[in-house]
Protein backbone atom coordinates (compact mmCIF):
# COMPACT_ATOMS: atom_id res chain seq x y z
CA UNK A 1 0.00 0.00 0.00
CA UNK A 2 1.35 3.55 -1.21
CA UNK A 3 1.89 5.83 1.50
CA UNK A 4 -1.04 8.86 1.23
CA UNK A 5 0.98 12.19 -0.18
CA UNK A 6 2.00 13.92 2.34
CA UNK A 7 1.43 17.12 3.24
CA UNK A 8 2.64 20.33 1.88
CA UNK A 9 5.06 21.72 4.49
CA UNK A 10 5.30 25.56 4.38
CA UNK A 11 8.23 26.82 1.98
CA UNK A 12 11.32 28.71 4.29
CA UNK A 13 12.62 29.97 1.47
CA UNK A 14 11.76 33.24 0.62
CA UNK A 15 13.49 33.32 -3.19
CA UNK A 16 11.49 29.67 -4.09
CA UNK A 17 8.61 30.55 -6.34
CA UNK A 18 6.68 27.49 -5.97
CA UNK A 19 2.97 28.34 -5.87
CA UNK A 20 2.01 26.65 -2.53
CA UNK A 21 4.17 29.51 -1.27
CA UNK A 22 2.08 31.22 1.23
CA UNK A 23 0.74 34.89 0.44
CA UNK A 24 2.63 36.05 3.04
CA UNK A 25 5.77 35.51 1.74
CA UNK A 26 5.02 36.12 -1.55
CA UNK A 27 6.72 39.35 -2.74
CA UNK A 28 3.60 41.56 -3.43
CA UNK A 29 3.89 45.54 -4.67
CA UNK A 30 3.24 47.65 -2.66
CA UNK A 31 0.19 50.12 -2.73
CA UNK A 32 -1.10 53.27 -0.86
CA UNK A 33 -4.48 53.02 0.82
CA UNK A 34 -7.27 53.73 -1.22
CA UNK A 35 -8.39 57.37 -0.85
CA UNK A 36 -11.68 58.37 0.17
CA UNK A 37 -14.08 58.03 -2.61
CA UNK A 38 -15.72 61.67 -2.68
CA UNK A 39 -15.21 61.88 -6.71
CA UNK A 40 -18.78 62.46 -8.48
CA UNK A 41 -20.94 59.89 -9.38
CA UNK A 42 -21.02 58.24 -12.48
CA UNK A 43 -24.14 59.98 -15.11
CA UNK A 44 -25.66 56.99 -14.74
CA UNK A 45 -26.03 56.58 -10.89
CA UNK A 46 -26.38 60.55 -10.49
CA UNK A 47 -30.40 59.79 -12.87
CA UNK A 48 -30.61 57.39 -10.69
CA UNK A 49 -30.21 59.11 -7.98
CA UNK A 50 -32.34 62.18 -9.42
CA UNK A 51 -35.21 59.78 -10.32
CA UNK A 52 -35.42 57.92 -6.92
CA UNK A 53 -37.13 58.48 -3.92
CA UNK A 54 -36.49 61.75 -1.35
CA UNK A 55 -36.24 58.83 0.79
CA UNK A 56 -33.33 57.07 -1.22
CA UNK A 57 -31.71 60.27 -2.05
CA UNK A 58 -31.23 60.68 1.86
CA UNK A 59 -29.90 57.54 1.92
CA UNK A 60 -27.51 57.72 -0.73
CA UNK A 61 -25.84 61.56 0.34
CA UNK A 62 -22.78 61.25 1.89
CA UNK A 63 -22.93 61.87 5.41
CA UNK A 64 -21.65 65.39 6.51
CA UNK A 65 -19.24 65.73 9.22
CA UNK A 66 -20.35 66.09 12.89
CA UNK A 67 -20.79 69.50 14.12
CA UNK A 68 -17.78 71.19 15.92
CA UNK A 69 -18.64 71.65 19.80
CA UNK A 70 -18.86 75.14 20.74
CA UNK A 71 -16.49 75.54 23.52
CA UNK A 72 -14.03 73.94 20.82
CA UNK A 73 -14.63 76.74 18.95
CA UNK A 74 -14.27 79.64 21.61
CA UNK A 75 -11.05 77.87 22.97
CA UNK A 76 -9.52 77.90 19.59
CA UNK A 77 -10.43 81.96 19.54
CA UNK A 78 -9.14 82.44 22.67
CA UNK A 79 -5.64 80.70 22.31
CA UNK A 80 -5.57 82.70 18.97
CA UNK A 81 -5.80 86.01 20.99
CA UNK A 82 -2.22 86.09 22.34
CA UNK A 83 -0.89 85.72 19.04
CA UNK A 84 -3.07 88.57 17.23
CA UNK A 85 -2.43 90.52 20.19
CA UNK A 86 1.56 90.18 19.40
CA UNK A 87 0.82 90.89 15.55
CA UNK A 88 -1.16 94.09 16.26
CA UNK A 89 0.75 95.61 18.75
CA UNK A 90 3.95 96.50 17.78
CA UNK A 91 3.05 98.32 14.16
CA UNK A 92 -0.11 99.72 15.11
CA UNK A 93 -0.77 99.94 19.13
CA UNK A 94 2.22 101.09 20.34
CA UNK A 95 2.26 103.97 17.42
CA UNK A 96 -1.64 104.37 18.41
CA UNK A 97 -0.72 105.27 22.07
CA UNK A 98 2.54 106.84 21.41
CA UNK A 99 0.73 109.64 19.85
CA UNK A 100 -2.04 109.30 22.06
CA UNK A 101 0.28 110.60 25.04
CA UNK A 102 1.33 113.10 23.34
CA UNK A 103 -1.66 114.67 22.70
CA UNK A 104 -2.82 114.00 26.09
CA UNK A 105 0.42 115.04 27.60
CA UNK A 106 0.38 118.78 25.20
CA UNK A 107 -3.39 119.64 26.17
CA UNK A 108 -2.33 118.83 30.01
CA UNK A 109 0.39 121.39 29.39
CA UNK A 110 -1.96 124.16 27.72
CA UNK A 111 -4.48 123.86 30.35
CA UNK A 112 -1.86 123.80 33.09
CA UNK A 113 -0.78 126.84 31.43
CA UNK A 114 -3.92 128.59 31.58
CA UNK A 115 -4.49 127.29 35.19
CA UNK A 116 -0.85 129.84 35.63
CA UNK A 117 -1.94 132.75 33.77
CA UNK A 118 -4.84 133.19 35.85
CA UNK A 119 -3.32 132.40 38.94
CA UNK A 120 -0.81 134.86 38.43
CA UNK A 121 -3.35 137.87 37.35
CA UNK A 122 -5.34 136.76 39.99
CA UNK A 123 -2.56 137.11 42.34
CA UNK A 124 -1.94 140.89 40.40
CA UNK A 125 -5.70 141.89 40.54
CA UNK A 126 -5.73 141.33 44.32
CA UNK A 127 -1.97 142.91 44.87
CA UNK A 128 -2.50 145.98 43.07
CA UNK A 129 -6.24 146.26 44.29
CA UNK A 130 -7.92 146.57 40.84
CA UNK A 131 -11.21 146.32 42.13
CA UNK A 132 -14.44 147.11 39.82
CA UNK A 133 -15.18 150.25 41.82
CA UNK A 134 -11.66 151.15 41.83
CA UNK A 135 -11.41 150.81 37.89
CA UNK A 136 -15.33 151.84 37.22
CA UNK A 137 -17.27 155.02 38.43
CA UNK A 138 -20.00 153.66 41.16
CA UNK A 139 -21.18 156.51 42.92
CA UNK A 140 -24.76 155.75 44.52
CA UNK A 141 -27.50 157.22 43.15
CA UNK A 142 -29.14 160.14 44.82
CA UNK A 143 -31.79 159.20 47.20
CA UNK A 144 -32.73 162.82 48.96
CA UNK A 145 -32.49 164.79 46.04
CA UNK A 146 -36.05 166.89 46.04
CA UNK A 147 -36.39 167.76 42.71
CA UNK A 148 -35.64 165.14 41.19
CA UNK A 149 -37.57 162.63 43.43
CA UNK A 150 -37.63 159.13 41.65
CA UNK A 151 -36.82 160.05 38.62
CA UNK A 152 -32.99 159.85 39.44
CA UNK A 153 -33.67 155.86 39.49
CA UNK A 154 -33.88 154.59 36.56
CA UNK A 155 -36.54 151.81 35.34
CA UNK A 156 -35.58 148.83 35.81
CA UNK A 157 -37.40 145.16 34.35
CA UNK A 158 -36.67 142.47 37.07
CA UNK A 159 -37.55 139.22 35.11
CA UNK A 160 -38.03 135.64 36.63
CA UNK A 161 -38.22 132.63 34.19
CA UNK A 162 -39.69 129.50 36.27
CA UNK A 163 -40.99 126.19 34.59
CA UNK A 164 -43.30 124.02 37.03
CA UNK A 165 -41.65 125.45 39.93
CA UNK A 166 -44.09 124.50 43.11
CA UNK A 167 -41.00 124.25 46.01
CA UNK A 168 -39.33 127.81 45.08
CA UNK A 169 -41.52 130.05 43.37
CA UNK A 170 -42.36 132.23 46.43
CA UNK A 171 -38.90 132.75 47.39
CA UNK A 172 -37.54 134.19 43.95
CA UNK A 173 -41.01 136.27 43.70
CA UNK A 174 -40.96 137.79 47.33
CA UNK A 175 -37.22 138.69 46.69
CA UNK A 176 -37.68 140.25 43.68
CA UNK A 177 -40.45 142.63 44.74
CA UNK A 178 -38.56 143.21 48.04
CA UNK A 179 -35.87 144.90 46.14
CA UNK A 180 -34.55 148.31 47.25
CA UNK A 181 -35.93 150.40 44.58
CA UNK A 182 -38.86 152.90 44.12
CA UNK A 183 -41.74 151.20 43.52
CA UNK A 184 -42.62 153.35 39.98
CA UNK A 185 -39.13 152.57 38.77
CA UNK A 186 -39.54 149.01 39.17
CA UNK A 187 -41.47 146.44 36.72
CA UNK A 188 -41.29 142.35 38.16
CA UNK A 189 -42.24 140.44 35.19
CA UNK A 190 -42.78 136.83 36.40
CA UNK A 191 -42.57 134.38 32.91
CA UNK A 192 -44.12 131.43 33.59
CA UNK A 193 -43.57 128.42 31.25
CA UNK A 194 -45.47 125.86 33.53
CA UNK A 195 -47.43 122.86 32.38
CA UNK A 196 -49.00 121.97 35.21
CA UNK A 197 -51.94 124.20 36.11
CA UNK A 198 -52.28 123.68 39.54
CA UNK A 199 -48.76 125.48 39.62
CA UNK A 200 -49.45 127.59 37.21
CA UNK A 201 -52.73 129.01 39.61
CA UNK A 202 -49.99 128.90 42.48
CA UNK A 203 -47.87 131.48 40.72
CA UNK A 204 -50.50 133.71 39.64
CA UNK A 205 -52.35 133.48 43.04
CA UNK A 206 -48.69 135.10 44.63
CA UNK A 207 -48.40 137.70 41.59
CA UNK A 208 -51.85 139.02 42.49
CA UNK A 209 -50.75 139.32 46.45
CA UNK A 210 -48.01 141.45 45.76
CA UNK A 211 -49.81 143.25 43.17
CA UNK A 212 -51.86 144.11 46.24
CA UNK A 213 -49.11 145.58 48.32
CA UNK A 214 -48.64 147.58 45.55
CA UNK A 215 -45.64 146.30 43.68
CA UNK A 216 -45.68 146.39 39.97
CA UNK A 217 -45.84 143.48 38.75
CA UNK A 218 -47.10 140.96 35.67
CA UNK A 219 -47.82 137.60 35.68
CA UNK A 220 -47.12 136.71 31.39
CA UNK A 221 -47.67 132.84 30.34
CA UNK A 222 -47.20 132.03 26.86
CA UNK A 223 -49.31 129.12 24.34
CA UNK A 224 -46.15 126.68 24.29
CA UNK A 225 -42.82 126.70 25.36
CA UNK A 226 -40.77 127.33 22.31
CA UNK A 227 -37.21 128.30 22.63
CA UNK A 228 -37.64 127.49 26.33
CA UNK A 229 -35.84 130.10 28.74
CA UNK A 230 -34.67 132.04 25.78
CA UNK A 231 -38.01 132.15 24.06
CA UNK A 232 -39.59 133.17 27.22
CA UNK A 233 -37.34 136.07 27.46
CA UNK A 234 -37.65 137.13 24.23
CA UNK A 235 -41.76 137.10 24.68
CA UNK A 236 -41.32 139.16 27.57
CA UNK A 237 -39.15 142.26 26.02
CA UNK A 238 -42.27 142.10 23.25
CA UNK A 239 -44.42 144.25 25.84
CA UNK A 240 -44.80 147.67 25.35
CA UNK A 241 -44.19 148.96 28.82
CA UNK A 242 -40.70 147.62 28.42
CA UNK A 243 -39.84 150.00 26.06
CA UNK A 244 -39.67 152.89 29.22
CA UNK A 245 -37.24 150.72 31.30
CA UNK A 246 -33.30 151.22 30.72
CA UNK A 247 -31.75 148.39 32.39
CA UNK A 248 -32.70 144.44 32.76
CA UNK A 249 -32.32 142.42 35.63
CA UNK A 250 -32.40 137.95 35.74
CA UNK A 251 -33.37 135.98 38.44
CA UNK A 252 -34.10 132.35 38.26
CA UNK A 253 -36.38 130.72 40.33
CA UNK A 254 -34.42 129.64 43.01
CA UNK A 255 -32.34 132.71 43.73
CA UNK A 256 -33.02 135.58 46.12
CA UNK A 257 -31.44 138.60 45.96
CA UNK A 258 -30.51 141.13 48.48
CA UNK A 259 -32.57 144.00 48.98
CA UNK A 260 -29.92 146.18 48.37
CA UNK A 261 -28.53 144.66 45.07
CA UNK A 262 -30.28 146.83 42.20
CA UNK A 263 -28.01 149.72 44.21
CA UNK A 264 -24.86 147.83 44.28
CA UNK A 265 -25.02 147.20 40.51
CA UNK A 266 -26.87 149.63 38.57
CA UNK A 267 -24.70 152.73 38.73
CA UNK A 268 -21.93 150.65 37.04
CA UNK A 269 -24.08 151.28 34.44
CA UNK A 270 -24.95 154.21 35.04
CA UNK A 271 -22.20 156.20 35.31
CA UNK A 272 -20.33 154.12 32.36
CA UNK A 273 -22.27 154.06 28.86
CA UNK A 274 -19.73 151.97 27.84
CA UNK A 275 -20.19 148.97 30.34
CA UNK A 276 -23.11 146.42 28.90
CA UNK A 277 -23.36 143.66 31.75
CA UNK A 278 -22.63 143.63 35.44
CA UNK A 279 -22.42 140.37 36.92
CA UNK A 280 -22.74 139.28 40.70
CA UNK A 281 -21.35 136.35 42.42
CA UNK A 282 -23.72 133.17 43.33
CA UNK A 283 -23.75 132.06 47.06
CA UNK A 284 -25.47 128.22 47.65
CA UNK A 285 -27.30 127.89 50.54
CA UNK A 286 -27.14 124.09 50.13
CA UNK A 287 -23.66 123.73 49.58
CA UNK A 288 -23.66 121.02 52.85
CA UNK A 289 -26.54 119.11 51.63
CA UNK A 290 -24.62 116.13 50.27
CA UNK A 291 -20.86 115.73 49.48
CA UNK A 292 -21.67 116.39 45.30
CA UNK A 293 -23.08 120.05 46.77
CA UNK A 294 -19.50 120.40 48.48
CA UNK A 295 -18.06 119.19 45.43
CA UNK A 296 -19.84 121.67 43.20
CA UNK A 297 -19.16 124.43 45.14
CA UNK A 298 -15.54 123.95 44.84
CA UNK A 299 -15.69 124.22 41.06
CA UNK A 300 -18.31 127.03 40.82
CA UNK A 301 -15.99 128.94 43.68
CA UNK A 302 -13.18 128.83 41.18
CA UNK A 303 -15.69 129.64 38.60
CA UNK A 304 -16.64 133.31 40.08
CA UNK A 305 -13.58 133.79 42.16
CA UNK A 306 -10.98 133.10 39.61
CA UNK A 307 -12.36 132.77 35.91
CA UNK A 308 -15.03 135.60 36.11
CA UNK A 309 -12.59 138.12 38.26
CA UNK A 310 -9.64 137.46 35.35
CA UNK A 311 -11.97 137.52 32.24
CA UNK A 312 -13.38 140.88 33.70
CA UNK A 313 -10.45 142.82 35.03
CA UNK A 314 -7.94 141.75 31.45
CA UNK A 315 -10.21 142.47 28.58
CA UNK A 316 -13.84 142.96 30.20
CA UNK A 317 -15.26 139.68 28.86
CA UNK A 318 -16.76 136.78 30.14
CA UNK A 319 -19.69 134.53 29.86
CA UNK A 320 -22.85 135.88 31.45
CA UNK A 321 -24.02 132.91 34.56
CA UNK A 322 -27.41 133.57 32.98
CA UNK A 323 -29.12 134.77 36.11
CA UNK A 324 -28.30 137.82 39.04
CA UNK A 325 -26.80 139.62 36.32
CA UNK A 326 -28.36 143.16 34.95
CA UNK A 327 -27.79 144.04 31.51
CA UNK A 328 -28.29 147.41 29.48
CA UNK A 329 -31.18 146.72 27.14
CA UNK A 330 -29.78 148.72 24.62
CA UNK A 331 -26.74 146.14 24.45
CA UNK A 332 -28.98 143.43 24.49
CA UNK A 333 -31.11 145.07 21.36
CA UNK A 334 -27.82 145.91 19.13
CA UNK A 335 -26.54 142.52 19.70
CA UNK A 336 -29.67 141.14 18.09
CA UNK A 337 -31.71 139.90 21.13
CA UNK A 338 -32.58 136.56 22.59
CA UNK A 339 -31.50 133.87 20.55
CA UNK A 340 -33.01 130.10 21.14
CA UNK A 341 -30.10 128.59 18.54
CA UNK A 342 -28.14 126.69 21.31
CA UNK A 343 -29.15 125.80 25.24
CA UNK A 344 -26.81 128.32 26.37
CA UNK A 345 -28.54 131.87 25.22
CA UNK A 346 -26.82 133.61 28.25
CA UNK A 347 -23.33 132.73 26.66
CA UNK A 348 -24.35 133.28 23.38
CA UNK A 349 -25.97 137.18 23.77
CA UNK A 350 -22.58 137.75 25.75
CA UNK A 351 -20.64 137.20 22.96
CA UNK A 352 -22.30 138.72 20.30
CA UNK A 353 -22.29 142.07 22.73
CA UNK A 354 -18.53 141.67 23.57
CA UNK A 355 -18.38 141.54 19.52
CA UNK A 356 -19.96 144.95 19.34
CA UNK A 357 -17.67 146.86 21.79
CA UNK A 358 -19.44 146.46 24.95
CA UNK A 359 -17.59 145.88 28.19
CA UNK A 360 -18.83 143.73 31.24
CA UNK A 361 -17.59 144.16 34.66
CA UNK A 362 -18.08 141.15 37.45
CA UNK A 363 -18.32 142.12 41.10
CA UNK A 364 -18.01 139.46 43.44
CA UNK A 365 -18.42 141.44 46.17
CA UNK A 366 -22.48 141.14 45.39
CA UNK A 367 -23.31 137.80 46.34
CA UNK A 368 -27.34 136.10 45.33
CA UNK A 369 -28.55 132.97 47.19
CA UNK A 370 -28.95 130.55 45.25
CA UNK A 371 -29.69 126.56 45.20
CA UNK A 372 -27.19 123.70 43.75
CA UNK A 373 -29.41 120.59 42.58
CA UNK A 374 -28.78 117.92 45.23
CA UNK A 375 -30.30 115.00 42.95
CA UNK A 376 -27.60 113.00 40.41
CA UNK A 377 -30.04 113.36 38.33
CA UNK A 378 -30.71 116.84 38.13
CA UNK A 379 -27.29 117.22 38.51
CA UNK A 380 -26.68 115.17 35.23
CA UNK A 381 -29.07 117.52 33.21
CA UNK A 382 -27.48 120.29 34.27
CA UNK A 383 -23.75 119.26 33.11
CA UNK A 384 -25.31 118.30 30.21
CA UNK A 385 -26.40 121.17 29.03
CA UNK A 386 -23.27 123.44 30.60
CA UNK A 387 -21.09 121.38 28.46
CA UNK A 388 -22.99 120.95 25.29
CA UNK A 389 -24.12 124.26 24.93
CA UNK A 390 -20.97 125.87 24.83
CA UNK A 391 -19.54 123.34 22.25
CA UNK A 392 -21.80 124.03 20.09
CA UNK A 393 -22.17 128.05 20.66
CA UNK A 394 -18.31 127.61 19.72
CA UNK A 395 -18.91 125.60 16.33
CA UNK A 396 -21.59 128.41 15.33
CA UNK A 397 -19.80 131.48 15.85
CA UNK A 398 -15.76 130.79 15.15
CA UNK A 399 -15.89 132.43 12.21
CA UNK A 400 -18.24 135.33 13.13
CA UNK A 401 -15.31 135.67 16.34
CA UNK A 402 -12.34 135.93 13.39
CA UNK A 403 -13.96 138.16 11.00
CA UNK A 404 -15.20 140.60 13.56
CA UNK A 405 -13.65 144.24 13.15
CA UNK A 406 -14.87 145.86 16.48
CA UNK A 407 -12.75 143.95 18.82
CA UNK A 408 -8.86 143.30 18.89
CA UNK A 409 -6.71 140.89 17.98
CA UNK A 410 -5.81 140.01 21.72
CA UNK A 411 -9.63 139.79 22.68
CA UNK A 412 -10.46 137.92 19.85
CA UNK A 413 -7.68 135.44 21.42
CA UNK A 414 -9.01 135.43 24.65
CA UNK A 415 -12.65 134.23 24.01
CA UNK A 416 -11.87 131.44 21.20
CA UNK A 417 -8.64 129.97 23.09
CA UNK A 418 -9.09 130.32 26.84
CA UNK A 419 -12.55 130.80 27.38
CA UNK A 420 -13.63 128.13 24.61
CA UNK A 421 -11.31 126.00 23.32
CA UNK A 422 -9.40 125.50 26.87
CA UNK A 423 -12.13 125.88 29.27
CA UNK A 424 -15.23 124.72 27.58
CA UNK A 425 -13.28 121.79 25.56
CA UNK A 426 -10.13 120.89 26.39
CA UNK A 427 -10.72 121.05 30.16
CA UNK A 428 -13.25 118.14 29.80
CA UNK A 429 -12.27 116.14 26.85
CA UNK A 430 -8.56 115.98 28.32
CA UNK A 431 -9.55 114.91 32.06
CA UNK A 432 -11.71 112.01 30.46
CA UNK A 433 -9.42 110.53 27.59
CA UNK A 434 -6.21 110.56 29.22
CA UNK A 435 -6.52 109.99 32.83
CA UNK A 436 -9.05 106.94 32.41
CA UNK A 437 -8.41 105.92 28.83
CA UNK A 438 -4.86 106.32 28.20
CA UNK A 439 -2.80 105.93 30.98
CA UNK A 440 -4.61 102.98 32.23
CA UNK A 441 -3.91 101.76 28.64
CA UNK A 442 -0.64 102.10 28.69
CA UNK A 443 -0.41 99.20 31.83
CA UNK A 444 -1.27 96.97 28.89
CA UNK A 445 1.88 98.21 26.75
CA UNK A 446 4.97 98.25 28.50
CA UNK A 447 7.22 100.21 25.84
CA UNK A 448 4.94 103.05 25.94
CA UNK A 449 6.02 105.23 29.06
CA UNK A 450 3.95 108.60 30.61
CA UNK A 451 6.72 110.88 32.25
CA UNK A 452 5.98 111.65 35.75
CA UNK A 453 5.55 115.25 35.53
CA UNK A 454 2.53 114.25 33.01
CA UNK A 455 0.54 111.88 35.41
CA UNK A 456 1.98 113.28 39.03
CA UNK A 457 2.75 116.62 38.75
CA UNK A 458 0.77 118.87 36.55
CA UNK A 459 -2.37 117.03 37.91
CA UNK A 460 -1.52 117.78 41.25
CA UNK A 461 -0.62 121.76 40.18
CA UNK A 462 -4.12 122.05 38.52
CA UNK A 463 -5.83 120.72 41.78
CA UNK A 464 -3.91 123.12 44.03
CA UNK A 465 -4.71 125.84 41.77
CA UNK A 466 -8.49 124.96 41.90
CA UNK A 467 -8.55 124.79 45.22
CA UNK A 468 -8.22 128.31 46.21
CA UNK A 469 -11.95 129.15 45.36
CA UNK A 470 -12.89 127.21 48.54
CA UNK A 471 -10.18 127.17 50.90
CA UNK A 472 -12.61 125.79 53.49
CA UNK A 473 -12.92 122.01 51.42
CA UNK A 474 -9.25 121.80 51.01
CA UNK A 475 -9.60 118.56 53.00
CA UNK A 476 -12.19 117.47 50.42
CA UNK A 477 -9.65 117.73 46.86
CA UNK A 478 -9.07 113.91 46.70
CA UNK A 479 -12.96 112.85 45.85
CA UNK A 480 -13.18 116.41 44.64
CA UNK A 481 -10.33 114.81 41.91
CA UNK A 482 -11.89 111.74 41.27
CA UNK A 483 -15.55 113.26 41.12
CA UNK A 484 -14.38 115.43 38.52
CA UNK A 485 -13.17 112.04 36.53
CA UNK A 486 -16.72 110.87 36.79
CA UNK A 487 -18.69 113.45 35.99
CA UNK A 488 -15.37 113.79 32.45
CA UNK A 489 -17.27 111.01 30.79
CA UNK A 490 -20.80 112.97 31.10
CA UNK A 491 -19.44 116.02 30.16
CA UNK A 492 -16.58 115.26 27.39
CA UNK A 493 -19.78 113.07 26.11
CA UNK A 494 -21.65 116.03 25.61
CA UNK A 495 -19.07 118.77 24.33
CA UNK A 496 -18.95 115.94 21.12
CA UNK A 497 -22.67 116.01 20.92
CA UNK A 498 -22.42 119.77 20.73
CA UNK A 499 -19.24 120.30 18.52
CA UNK A 500 -20.70 117.43 15.67
CA UNK A 501 -24.73 118.80 16.42
CA UNK A 502 -26.12 115.24 17.30
CA UNK A 503 -28.84 113.73 18.38
CA UNK A 504 -29.33 115.47 22.03
CA UNK A 505 -27.59 119.26 21.13
CA UNK A 506 -30.45 121.03 21.91
CA UNK A 507 -31.78 119.11 24.91
CA UNK A 508 -33.06 121.45 27.93
CA UNK A 509 -34.04 119.86 30.80
CA UNK A 510 -34.85 122.30 33.65
CA UNK A 511 -32.90 122.21 36.97
CA UNK A 512 -34.79 120.86 39.61
CA UNK A 513 -34.77 122.95 42.48
CA UNK A 514 -36.16 120.96 45.97
CA UNK A 515 -35.78 124.74 48.34
CA UNK A 516 -37.44 123.11 51.84
CA UNK A 517 -39.07 120.33 50.85
CA UNK A 518 -36.31 117.59 50.70
CA UNK A 519 -36.29 118.71 54.72
CA UNK A 520 -39.88 118.48 54.94
CA UNK A 521 -40.70 115.14 53.06
CA UNK A 522 -37.60 113.35 54.78
CA UNK A 523 -39.50 114.04 58.50
CA UNK A 524 -42.54 112.24 57.38
CA UNK A 525 -42.40 108.52 57.95
CA UNK A 526 -44.30 107.51 55.09
CA UNK A 527 -41.80 108.86 53.11
CA UNK A 528 -39.17 107.69 54.70
CA UNK A 529 -40.14 104.16 54.12
CA UNK A 530 -40.80 105.10 50.63
CA UNK A 531 -37.28 106.58 50.61
CA UNK A 532 -35.96 103.20 51.37
CA UNK A 533 -38.05 101.91 48.87
CA UNK A 534 -36.53 103.87 46.02
CA UNK A 535 -33.12 103.10 47.75
CA UNK A 536 -33.64 99.23 46.94
CA UNK A 537 -34.24 100.08 43.24
CA UNK A 538 -30.94 100.22 42.03
CA UNK A 539 -31.77 99.22 38.37
CA UNK A 540 -33.66 103.17 38.35
CA UNK A 541 -30.63 104.66 38.88
CA UNK A 542 -27.83 102.92 37.05
CA UNK A 543 -25.67 104.39 34.73
CA UNK A 544 -24.00 101.61 32.42
CA UNK A 545 -21.17 104.16 30.72
CA UNK A 546 -20.16 104.67 33.94
CA UNK A 547 -19.83 101.24 35.04
CA UNK A 548 -17.87 99.91 32.05
CA UNK A 549 -15.37 102.05 32.70
CA UNK A 550 -15.40 101.43 36.43
CA UNK A 551 -14.83 97.78 35.14
CA UNK A 552 -12.15 98.84 32.99
CA UNK A 553 -10.06 100.68 35.33
CA UNK A 554 -10.50 97.83 38.01
CA UNK A 555 -8.80 95.75 35.70
CA UNK A 556 -6.25 97.66 34.94
CA UNK A 557 -5.46 98.09 38.45
CA UNK A 558 -5.66 94.25 38.96
CA UNK A 559 -3.36 94.04 36.17
CA UNK A 560 -1.05 96.50 37.31
CA UNK A 561 -0.87 95.01 40.67
CA UNK A 562 0.02 91.99 39.47
CA UNK A 563 2.84 92.72 36.44
CA UNK A 564 3.21 96.59 36.88
CA UNK A 565 6.26 98.28 37.88
CA UNK A 566 4.37 101.46 39.03
CA UNK A 567 1.77 102.09 41.26
CA UNK A 568 -1.14 102.80 38.93
CA UNK A 569 -3.25 100.25 40.89
CA UNK A 570 -3.96 102.29 43.81
CA UNK A 571 -5.62 104.92 41.37
CA UNK A 572 -6.92 102.80 39.45
CA UNK A 573 -8.93 100.82 42.22
CA UNK A 574 -9.89 104.47 44.22
CA UNK A 575 -11.38 105.64 40.51
CA UNK A 576 -13.09 102.62 39.65
CA UNK A 577 -14.51 102.67 43.01
CA UNK A 578 -15.80 106.55 41.90
CA UNK A 579 -17.12 105.02 39.00
CA UNK A 580 -19.25 102.22 40.25
CA UNK A 581 -20.81 104.10 43.10
CA UNK A 582 -21.89 106.82 40.51
CA UNK A 583 -22.83 103.93 38.20
CA UNK A 584 -25.42 102.57 40.49
CA UNK A 585 -26.79 106.09 41.32
CA UNK A 586 -25.40 106.23 44.91
CA UNK A 587 -24.60 110.09 45.01
CA UNK A 588 -26.39 113.09 45.82
CA UNK A 589 -29.94 113.19 47.36
CA UNK A 590 -32.48 110.53 47.08
CA UNK A 591 -36.03 112.54 47.30
CA UNK A 592 -38.93 110.47 48.89
CA UNK A 593 -41.74 110.15 46.53
CA UNK A 594 -44.95 111.52 47.76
Amino acid sequence: MQNPTPLMQPHMCADCPCPYKPASLRSLPLRSPPAPQHTQRPLRARRHLATAPASEQRAALPLAAPPRPATTTTMEAAAALPEAWSQVRAPVIVPLLRLAVAVCLTMSVLLFLERLYMAVVIAGVRILGRRPERRYKCDPLPEDDPELGSTAFPIVLVQIPMFNEREVYQLSIGAACGLSWPSDRLVVQVLDDSTDPVIKEMVRVECERWARKGINITYQIRDDRRGYKAGALRAGMKHAYVRECEYLVIFDADFQPEPDFLKRTIPYLVHNPQIALVQARWRFVNADECLMTRMQEMSLDYHFTVEQEVSSSVCAFFGFNGTAGVWRIAAINEAGGWKDRTTVEDMDLAVRASLKGWKFVYVGDVQVKSELPSTFKAFRFQQHRWSCGPANLFRKMLMEIVTNKKVTIWKKFHVIYNFFLIRKIVAHIITFSFYCIVIPATIFVPEVRVPKWGYVYIPCCITLLNSVGTPRSFHLLFFWVVFENVMSLHRSKATLIGLLEAGRVNEWVVTEKLGNALKMKSANKANKRQFMKQLMRIWDRLHVPELGVGAFLFSCGWYDLAYGRDYFFVYFFFQSMAFFIVGIGYVGTIVPQS
